[in-house]
């Protein structure tokens, strides 16, 4: 049963690490595209906030130099040309007169050429400016615009002709990073922009799938801990059987063999003709059925009292009383010797009285049992300020801290092998739990193996 058991936890913690690595497996391959989604919508922003500002700058350039003058003429204050830029604007006047045939090459043709003349203008019109904030202004409404709001700073790179900007280290605590955006009025210059985690752009794309795969892992973690939680119950439950029904045959042996061995004697060797011998028979027979009913009668009751709850008769009780009749009864009865060192104070308690006498009863039974040859038993009974205490302690075996916990459960008795010194069905303590927290009460061990227990209980 126990390798089965190790078998299914392990398959089932197997299980759990699968899924759950998977689940973040696929959370964080999910996270990384939105993350470059993000990085790629931050450059697209950029790029068109750049056009903008170029397109921006060539409308200023291309306003009519005077109020009369006819459209399409306009006036451009450049810098002097050196040989490089005339050529290359003789070839733009030499392109612009050779259209191709096709309207759509044409305007293909017109497109190009328009680009090359107006990036030319641009690097001659006067001493071209960079204004950064300008810049992120307008950045930070373009981001906005695209749900991609976040902190960000800029970077400005030297780039050589025609060459691209070169690589630097992002900012510490900014690791989401735009490619370089070369500015076409400021050759050799780029801008780039550097962002912190895009938690909130995150956020708003996986908060649906987030929320769902943490609510998923929950609910599949929670139900494999309850299967799991309903194996080792249905295991204690199993143990907990065999264990009862092997008291319960031990417990129903002795009377049973007892009574027969009586019978057999008064029906084959004689006593029948001995009355004194067949009336001692008949003690020890009515004796033996006498206590078989009591345990039939014991079990019977517990199995009612776990269907309904306990009926409680509540009158003003006497504890010393009960504690004084109880002592001499296990004095009389008790096959060891017991040595009881009582101190009760006389107070009177409102409870039921038989429960409360049969729940004392079992605390020195108990007591008396799991002892040695003999046994100190002290019972001390207080008034508290909002209720009575009794505590009974003994000197005997005690109980192991691992079984505690167990003890006042219904069946339980502390494993003992095969063995059955201590005959009983791990009702007692059971009945003891029930009685006092109907009552309102609370119950309380304190043992160490070998040097005895102590059980306080406590009414209001």
């Amino acid at each position: 049963m126990k390798s089965r058991l190790r078998v299914i936890f392990w398959l089932i913690s197997l299980c759990m690490l699968g899924i759950n690595g998977f689940q973040a497996y696929w959370l964080y391959t999910t996270y990384q595209l939105n993350t470059a989604q993000f990085a790629r919508t931050a450059h697209e922003a950029l790029l068109a906030v750049v056009q903008r500002q170029q397109l921006a700058a060539a409308q200023i350039l291309l306003q009519p130099a005077a109020t009369g003058s006819r459209y399409g003429h306009v006036a451009l204050p450049i810098r002097q040309l050196d040989a490089a830029d005339r050529s290359q604007l003789q070839q733009l006047w030499q392109a612009g007169s050779q259209r191709p045939v096709g309207a759509l090459a044409a305007r293909r043709h017109d497109d190009s050429v328009a680009q090359a003349f107006l990036q030319l203008l641009l690097r001659h019109a006067g001493t071209p400016t960079l204004n950064l904030s300008q810049l992120a202004e307008a950045y930070q409404t373009e981001l906005r615009q695209r749900q991609a709001e976040t902190a960000f700073l800029f970077d400005t790179l030297a780039t050589a002709t025609n060459q691209r900007a070169q690589q630097v280290a992002a900012p510490m605590g900014y690791p989401v990073q735009t490619p370089a955006v070369a500015l076409p009025h400021l050759p050799g210059v780029a801008v780039r922009a550097s962002f912190q985690p895009p938690v909130p752009y995150l956020l708003r794309q996986m908060g649906g799938l987030l929320a769902g795969s943490v609510g998923l892992l929950v609910l599949t973690t929670a139900c494999f801990g309850l299967m799991l939680s309903t194996i080792l119950r249905q295991k204690k439950l199993s143990e907990i059987r065999e264990d009862f029904i092997n008291n319960m045959t031990h417990e129903l042996k002795t009377p049973i063999a007892t009574v027969s061995a009586a019978v057999e004697a008064l029906q084959h060797f004689g006593a029948l003709q001995n009355p004194q011998r067949a009336k001692a028979y008949l003690a020890i027979s009515q004796q033996e059925l006498t206590r078989l009913s009591g345990l039939v009668e014991h079990v019977l009751h517990m199995a009612v009292a776990e269907r309904e709850p306990l009926r409680l008769t509540p009158e003003t009780v006497q504890p010393a009383e009960l504690v004084a009749e109880l002592v001499q009864q296990h004095q009389l009865t008790s096959a060891k010797p017991v040595h009881f060192d009582v101190d009760v104070a006389a107070t009177a308690v409102h409870c039921d009285r038989l429960h409360l006498r049969n729940v004392i009863s079992n605390l020195i039974d108990n007591a008396i049992k799991y002892s040695r040859e003999q046994v100190t038993i002290r019972i001390q009974g207080q008034p508290e300020p909002s209720g009575w205490r009794l505590t009974v302690a003994d000197d005997g075996i005690g109980i192991p801290a691992s079984y505690q916990p167990a003890v006042f459960d219904r069946f339980f008795r502390v494993p003992t092998g095969n063995l059955h010194p201590v005959k009983g069905f791990g009702l007692g303590l059971y009945y003891v739990r029930q009685v006092v927290e109907r009552h309102g009460g609370h119950l309380h061990l304190q043992s160490e193996q070998g040097r005895g227990s102590t059980f306080s209980l406590w009414l209001p």
